[in-house]
This record gives structure tokens, C-alpha cells and sequence, in this order.
């Protein structure tokens, strides 16, 4: 139940072997520019680029992994620090390639492609580079906006000094006299824990104050980030700051305005179900910090071999090869289970190019570790499946697509877990609440978020002030709209638009996880109805990075420029909705 990263180097030297040949590369790779144009030297550098490509994210995952095993270790997060600067020279180094092709231009590309096969993968890479052409500026422009990328990024560099660095523990003293230090890392626990709602509260403050504190201060600074936004859509001439971050991987703009219309118009399950809480946890009222209170604790211990029994179990209809998929993913040597000092916490699924990938876990025996290990192992399948389809340019998929294959499995399990009654009742409402808590954090949440930063760029585009009431006014509408609660009664809550460092550090991100999860909800439904229809999951799972992630998940039979894509996701938190509330009035 260990990692066996003999499976990637045999040794420290085997590994120094590879980080040489990378640092020859990068010295060699200038005597291509401006060579391009003629096809030796063309396939001498793709095929160079395709060697460079495999040994340097092998050379990564292996200090990584290394490193995760053990943090305290100041060698092995050294060699991180080693290959995190070699990329870095790499990018400097290759930073010729992309305005050079493009100068070639399509028609002497495609020919070169067509002459050698081993150049055929990379086709869609090439076709997306050039899909990004009108918004490219001349050598002149490209190189002011470069010098400028510093100043344009310091909104979430910024944020990170005062949200991160600057930000301090609280001392909270609670009703009975404890008193307790209340940080980032521990805060839900204690209001998952805490039975009184004015220690509930004061919990709460002690992290919301920051906010509230230095709204000014945030203000400007996301101020900064959306004027950078305008800023490079005007000099590039996107239609919006929307547009500038879908285009890259041509995300249709129906897809996030579906998104955001369906999610508005479907808050009717969100507030039952906070009624149904507000009941069964005897409340005043339901404000949003009480929703990390449990409606029933989990009892039930589940050993890591049982829960790998246990999801084998929840798919073992699905076919061979999706079901060898699975255990592949969670063979030994690949997964490492428990937590040991220095580890990494959380959970993960990494793989490099052509490499089999490793899931880290810090397995606990509770319902939630079972759930992590299906979903990681789902990442892990979507890896194997492209590395056995596609070739090297095309093994990585987009974050669009990622989240899909991990809650696909998720899905399984929840079905298999109260079809076939696993468990106590107190672990069947435990699992239904962490299922409908995901579909509101995944889904709704975010989408919330994703319709926050449309007004707020919006605000921008047409020059309007952007002050910590205008923001916060955003927030208070949305919150007030998707779960009838008035957060500005809540202390500091308003604010709650500085706590998200998503929408600082990376703008219009959020909404992939609503519409990875709504994709995955879709092909779940059609495999439930027909199991013979994982042959569309496959299909996904197997495409890698071989074209734009909308046209893959269409492929797959599930169209996201849709309303009706998004439907599924309302079905399925009313069908929970249902069967936790018949499993509460069985409990009492």
C-alpha cells in the first residue's frame, strides 16, 4: 500500500540522467529559431519537443511524488525547486516556437504534417494554435504586453500576501469559557461541531473579519485584476473579458449563460432542502455557516480492501475493459494509502506523459475516504485510457474535461451504496447529505461564483466604480436569489467575494466544475439506463486533449450548449431531496 517509485526511476542517478539530457536540450533548442520553415529542421525540433516533453514531466511527477512523501525532506523538495526552474528555462528557451509557426501559416504546416507520420499527432495542437491567431498581435505588441504581464499580475500576487501571509489565527472564546484558535484549516470542523449557534457565529466572524476588515483593500486589489482582464480584452480584441478566457479552447458562450439561467432558475431544491435542515436540526434559522452541521454522523468503518471491493462492486456491470481500467488504476506499487508523517494531505491522482499514474490518499476507514478513493481512481482511469488511445502531444486533457471521469465514479458509488442499503441509516443520511452538499459546493456554488464575476467584469467593461459595496452587493443579491438568505446579517459573510481565491487568481475558472459535474451527471443517467452506453464515457475518456473539450463531451452524447445538459443536475438534488427526507422521518 505504498507508492513503488522504482516504477518511474530505479535511482536518484537514472533520474540526474534524464535532468541532463533535458538541460542539453534547452541549450540546444536556439538553434532552431528562425529555422522552422525548413521541414528537416520543422521534424528534427517536434520530435526533439516529444523526447523533451516525456523525460520532463517524468523528471516532475518523481520529484513531486518524492517530495509529497515525505515534505519535511529539504533534498526532495529541493529536486522540485530543480525541475521547477528547468521548465522554466525550457519555456524561454521554446518561446520562438509558437509566433514562428504561425508566420509559416496553416497551408505549409498541414503539408508538413502530411509528409511524416510521426508528425501527424500533432495536428489538433497546431489547429488550436491557429484557431488563436486573430487574437495574436505583431512581434512588437506581443513583447510590450510580455514586459507589462508583471504589473497586470500583481492583483493575485497581492492577494496572496494579505489573504495568505498576512492573514493570523483568532482566539475565540466560547459560552462555557473555552477558548479556542480558529484558522483557515480548522474553522468548518468546529462549525460542523459546535452545538450553539452564538459560538457557531463567533467561529465564524473570526475568519469573516479579515475580509470585512480590509475590504477596501481587497476591493482595489480585484479591481486590479478586472482592469486587467479589460485590458488584454481590448488590446486583443476579444468581444468581451468573457470571450478572452473561453476562446482559448473554444468554449461556446451559450455554454456559461445556460449554466448560469439554469442554476437561477432552479433554486427551488436548494431552499427545501435547507428547510428540511432547519427542521432536523431544531434551528431558528439557516444561515450559511450552519450548513457544515451533520443531520446524522456516519458509524460505519470501511478497511481500504473493503472499499476498493466496494466500488469494484458499484461498476462491475460496466464492462471489461472500464472495469480492468479500475483496478489497474488501484493496483499496487500506483497507490499510496495512509497518512505518515511529512505526508501530503488530501488526495490525488498524478501521471505523466506515457507513465501509469499514482494516486495519493490519507485513507481513514470513514465513508468520505471511499468516495475520494473512487474518485481519484477515476482520474487515474481517464489518464490510462488516453495514454493507451493517444499519442504523446495529445495525452493531456483540459481542466474542462478532468473533473468528469472522478464524479462520474462518484455517481456509481452513491447508486450502489442505496440500491443495495450499505451501511446504517445514520450512514445512509450521512451519504445523502454529503451527495446533496456536493451537487450546492460543485454545482451551484460555483455557478454562483461564475454569475458574480460576469457582473463584476461587466462592471468593469463599461467603466462603472468597482468599490467593496459594489461588490458586495453582487453577492447579496445572488445569495438572497439561490438560498433566500440575507448575508449581510451575517458577520462579515457580505465579503465573502474576497474569500474565493479562484476569482483573483484565476478568472472564469469556477464554472468548470458546474459543467464538468452536469456532463458527468448526464452520461451517468444515460449508462444507468443502458449500461452498454459506457461505450460514451469511454469514448470521452479515451479522446485525451484530441480536440476542444465541448466537441469531445458532444461526442460523448452530451451537448452543454444546452439548457437540458444542465437539467439533470436539478433531477438529481430533488431525488436526493426525497429520499433524505423519507430517510429522516424514518430516524425519527
Amino acid at each position: 500500500m505504498k507508492w513503488k517509485l522504482e516504477n518511474l526511476y530505479p535511482s536518484l542517478d537514472a533520474w540526474q540522467e534524464d535532468f541532463d539530457f533535458v538541460k542539453g536540450a534547452v541549450e540546444k533548442a536556439p538553434e532552431f529559431n528562425g529555422k522552422l520553415a525548413d521541414y528537416d529542421m520543422f521534424k528534427r525540433y517536434f520530435d526533439l519537443q516529444r523526447e523533451i516533453s516525456i523525460k520532463a514531466h517524468k523528471l516532475y511527477q518523481y520529484a513531486a511524488l518524492t517530495s509529497d512523501l515525505n515534505r519535511k525532506d529539504v533534498s526532495n523538495a529541493g529536486r522540485v525547486q530543480q525541475c521547477a526552474h528547468l521548465l522554466n528555462e525550457l519555456s524561454r528557451a521554446t518561446a520562438f516556437q509558437n509566433p514562428e509557426v504561425l508566420a509559416l501559416g496553416e497551408d505549409v504546416v498541414d503539408d508538413f504534417l502530411a509528409r511524416d507520420e510521426s508528425l501527424a499527432e500533432y495536428r489538433f495542437p497546431l489547429k488550436k494554435l491557429f484557431h488563436q491567431k486573430p487574437h495574436v498581435l505583431d512581434e512588437k505588441s506581443e513583447t510590450l504586453l510580455a514586459n507589462y504581464q508583471r504589473v497586470t499580475s500583481q492583483g493575485s500576487q497581492l492577494y496572496g500576501a494579505l489573504a495568505v501571509a498576512d492573514n493570523t489565527s483568532k482566539e475565540v472564546t466560547l459560552k462555557d469559557g473555552t477558548t479556542l484558535t480558529i484558522t483557515q484549516g480548522n474553522f468548518r470542523s468546529y462549525l460542523a461541531d459546535l452545538e450553539d449557534p452564538d459560538d457557531r457565529e463567533a467561529v465564524f466572524k473570526a475568519i469573516f473579519s479579515h475580509y470585512e476588515t480590509h475590504k477596501h483593500t481587497y476591493a482595489q486589489m480585484y479591481n486590479t485584476v478586472l482592469q486587467a482582464d479589460v485590458a488584454k480584452q481590448l488590446a486583443r480584441n476579444y468581444d468581451s473579458t468573457l470571450h478572452s478566457y473561453l476562446f482559448g479552447n473554444d468554449i461556446p458562450l451559450a455554454v456559461y449563460e445556460n449554466l448560469v439561467s439554469v442554476a437561477k432558475e432552479n433554486t427551488e431544491p436548494i431552499k427545501r432542502y435547507y428547510a428540511l435542515r432547519k427542521k432536523a436540526l431544531n434551528l431558528k434559522k439557516h444561515r450559511t455557516f450552519d450548513r457544515f452541521m451533520p443531520l446524522a454522523k456516519a458509524k460505519s468503518k470501511f478497511k481500504y480492501d473493503e472499499a476498493t471491493k466496494l466500488f469494484f462492486d458499484s461498476i462491475d456491470h460496466l464492462g471489461d475493459d472500464f472495469v480492468a481500467k479500475a483496478k489497474d488504476a488501484l493496483k499496487e506499487g500506483y497507490v499510496d494509502v495512509f497518512e505518515t508523517d511529512g505526508k501530503q494531505t488530501g488526495a490525488y491522482s498524478w501521471s505523466a506523459l506515457n507513465e501509469h499514474p499514482f494516486i495519493l490518499l490519507n485513507y481513514d476507514d470513514t465513508l468520505n475516504s471511499v468516495f475520494t478513493l473512487a474518485h481519484e481512481a477515476g482520474h487515474s482511469m481517464h489518464s490510462l485510457f488516453s495514454h493507451e488511445a493517444q499519442p504523446v502531444a495529445t495525452q493531456n486533457y483540459t481542466i474542462f474535461v478532468a473533473e468528469i471521469a472522478s464524479t462520474f465514479n462518484e455517481h456509481m458509488l452513491l447508486d450502489y451504496f442505496i440500491r443495495t442499503n450499505q451501511g446504517t441509516l445514520d450512514d445512509k443520511i450521512a451519504l445523502l447529505q454529503q451527495a446533496i452538499d456536493d451537487i450546492l459546493g460543485t454545482f451551484y456554488r460555483q455557478t454562483l461564483f461564475a454569475a458574480y464575476e460576469l457582473e463584476a467584469h461587466k462592471l468593469a467593461e463599461t467603466g462603472a466604480p468597482i468599490t467593496y459595496e459594489a461588490l458586495s452587493n453582487i453577492m447579496i443579491d445572488l445569495y438572497k436569489h439561490f438560498y433566500d438568505i440575507d448575508i449581510s446579517e451575517e458577520p462579515g459573510k457580505a465579503y465573502v467575494w474576497a474569500y474565493i481565491p479562484h476569482l483573483f487568481n484565476t478568472p472564469f475558472y469556477v464554472y468548470q466544475y458546474a459543467t464538468s459535474f452536469a456532463a458527468s451527471l448526464k452520461l451517468f443517467d444515460m449508462v444507468k439506463d443502458d449500461p452498454r452506453k459506457i461505450e460514451n464515457h469511454m469514448r470521452l475518456l479515451k479522446a485525451g486533449g484530441d480536440d476542444f473539450p465541448v466537441e469531445q463531451v458532444k461526442k460523448a452524447g452530451v451537448d452543454l450548449t444546452t439548457k437540458d445538459a444542465f437539467m439533470g443536475v436539478v433531477k438529481r438534488l430533488n431525488d436526493l431531496i426525497d429520499e433524505l427526507d423519507l430517510a429522516l422521518k424514518e430516524k425519527s
